[in-house]
């Protein structure tokens, strides 16, 4: 409960430092947490309260900000001095079984889902979650993706199961995107990331991968590290009830981390992954996807939105052109929200036929 519009004494982003730093269109992140599920309504009603909390942001401070539902209106807002704020919902557990909430959510403006988070779900598998209840999407799942083609939701694949994933990218008739993820080339236990043919997969359907910034998906703890706290949360979890991602995870983490800043790297890890993702899919498939405010611990030199210069004099030091980093902050995102964008406007022409 305090004004993003100042300079706020906690978290990674407020407006004057998003001015500082560059950054003219962060999505807003409809995050629920995996336990709302297990209650009906539950996850609809946070996700309906979290987008009413956007627009309250954007009504407060109409000088500063306003909402996006799409590039043009990004471009049309950064051209009058605006942040852009759209949104994307983490977790698609708000569907609730029902595809006519699809609709609802897009007509208040999110324009992506992250089809799960910490665990299996109505739709999918999570990569967090050992159960593999569908072993990749379930049949409702089949028919989430198809609707979100329709409606124009770009698909995120960042937190689902590696089958889960296979199957929306094989399923899908539009690009999808891994909103914040990173690769699994660096992190080889931690399947939350992606692995080489994932990422080469996303390249071939014409996606984009956005790298994350914590520092446990860079690999900025090490491999040996992470081997050695990925049991001892299991167990922690186990014993406490817990859920991955949840505020009271990232505390027990950044308490099992410690002072160490050694741990948490610089912004050449973030550029590692960038590198990785190039070599493999392509410059046009790679982009930012920081998880501010969704992680505890970022790289020493990148620890809010005021840092996005250092990984761009990081990058153009590797070689990389204006028109590269162009692409990664922002044109990549955009050609494929477009593309999801006339794929739906497509299918929505289309004559539906039965028989």
């Amino acid at each position: 409960y305090f004004s993003i519009g100042e300079v706020t004494p906690e978290g990674h982003f407020d407006f004057v430092r998003a001015r500082e730093g560059g950054l003219d269109a962060p999505f807003m992140s409809i995050y629920i947490p995996s336990s709302y599920q297990e209650t009906p309504g539950k996850s609809f009603a946070l996700a309906d309260s979290l987008i009413d909390m956007v627009e309250m942001l954007v009504s407060l401070q109409p000088d500063k900000a306003a909402i996006a539902t799409s590039p043009d209106q990004i471009e049309e807002q950064f051209a009058n001095g605006l942040i852009s704020l759209p949104m994307g919902m983490e977790n698609g557990s708000p569907v609730e079984g029902n595809l006519e909430n699809l609709a609802h959510f897009h007509q208040r403006g999110v324009r992506y889902i992250t089809l799960t988070h910490a665990k299996d779900n109505e739709i999918c598998d999570s990569s967090y979650d050992t159960t593999r209840t569908w072993n990749g999407l379930s049949p409702f799942g089949e028919s989430v993706v198809a609707e979100m083609n329709r409606l124009g939701i770009m698909v995120d694949i960042s937190h689902v199961s590696d089958s889960a994933f296979y199957q929306a990218v094989d399923l899908t008739q539009a690009p999808v995107i891994a909103s914040h993820s990173s690769s699994r080339y660096f992190t080889p236990t931690f399947e939350r990331n992606m692995n080489d043919d994932m990422i080469r997969r996303v390249g071939e359907n014409g996606g984009v991968i956005m790298i994350n910034f914590g520092s446990y998906f860079l690999g900025g703890m090490d491999e040996p590290y992470w081997s050695q706290t990925k049991p001892e949360l299991d167990a922690w979890m186990a014993e406490n009830d817990g859920e991955y991602g949840s505020d009271e995870y990232n505390a027990f983490l950044a308490e099992r981390e410690g002072a160490s800043k050694d741990l948490h790297g610089t912004a050449t890890l973030v550029a590692d992954h960038i590198d990785r993702v190039v070599q493999l899919a392509g410059i046009d498939h790679v982009g930012f996807g920081s998880d501010y405010d969704g992680v505890s611990n970022v790289p020493n030199d990148m620890q809010d939105v005021t840092t996005y210069p250092v990984l761009i004099a990081e990058l153009l030091k590797r070689g990389y052109t204006d028109e590269d980093i162009k692409k990664m902050c922002y044109g990549n995102l955009f050609r494929v929200w477009r593309e999801v964008e006339r794929v739906a406007a497509e299918l929505q022409a289309s004559p539906v036929t039965t028989g």
